[in-house]
């Protein structure tokens, strides 16, 4: 991760990071409230905060960001959270679905950034599957759910850069052992058909792979086997943005120095 003062002077960049941080709180013990103020990030998304609106005071919410958490209805449980060095020109939480809104797993903070329309920038947090059938077929419903509200942006013509933990890994390259997890949620075919329609039909754009082509950059790792010393990752964190952002995306980075949680942030630079 280089920092935004290398770029040439007169070129206006803006860093996005999306990070589940596996419980806010635990992540703020690990450093992540420190890492932040040195990460030159505008905005950060942030998944699974599972923390309540009561228990998310002062501590966790520093001096020069501006701030939103949208808490599931189950305390310690999924929500979402947003903070930005830029001010808020509108919040809204929710998708409008029940599965979505009562676990807080959506928001979208629109932004002026001076360009030809307001972009919304979003945290999601989709549902995982791995605990069994009833969860798959929780997250299927969602993903049906939520591609026709996808659609519908696009119909729009709506600016976006929906961040988030997408609990899919799109292709081989995204995760170390493909054909051991052909049958595993997260890297089921129809999912992945799923991230294919959304990309290749509608045409939103994985902005991480215009910049960053290799193997082996993963988000998350299993807390099992020495898979994060082995580096035995998926790639599930994504910056999904409609496609007036393809050609803005400038560089890509998964950050490992220091772990906050079992995701990595994935940080982006768009030049404005």
């Amino acid at each position: 991760m280089i920092p935004k003062s290398s770029y040439p002077s007169d070129q206006k960049i803006l860093r996005v990071v999306s990070i589940n941080v596996n419980g806010l709180r635990a992540s703020v013990t690990k450093g992540l409230l420190e890492w932040m103020e040195q990460s030159d990030a505008d905005v950060i998304c942030m998944q699974e905060s599972r923390i309540t609106h009561a228990q998310w005071t002062e501590k966790f919410r520093p001096e020069g960001w501006y701030t939103h958490l949208f808490p599931a209805e189950r305390a310690g449980y999924a929500g979402t959270a947003i903070y930005s060095r830029l001010p808020f020109v509108s919040i809204t939480d929710g998708l409008g679905f029940e599965l979505a809104d009562s676990q807080g797993r959506f928001i979208s903070a629109e932004f002026n950034l001076g360009l030809a329309h307001n972009v919304h920038i979003c945290s999601l947090y989709l549902p995982s599957g791995s605990s069994g059938e009833e969860a798959q077929t929780r997250k299927d419903h969602f993903l049906e759910q939520y591609k026709a509200i996808l659609k519908q942006w696009r119909d729009d013509n709506k600016s976006v850069i929906v961040c988030g933990d997408y609990n899919i890994v799109h292709k081989r390259i995204d995760i170390k052992n493909w054909s051991g997890n052909q049958k595993s949620s997260g890297c089921l075919p129809h999912e992945r058909a799923w991230l294919d329609h959304i990309y290749d039909e509608l045409g939103y754009v994985d902005t991480f792979r215009e910049v960053r082509k290799e193997a082996e950059l993963y988000s998350w790792w299993s807390n099992r086997g020495q898979a994060r010393a082995k580096n035995v990752g998926w790639r599930i964190d994504y910056h999904a943005c409609s496609p007036d952002w393809k050609e803005r995306t400038v560089n890509a980075w998964v950050y490992k120095d220091t772990w906050f949680s079992d995701h990595a942030p994935v940080i982006i630079d768009y030049k404005l």
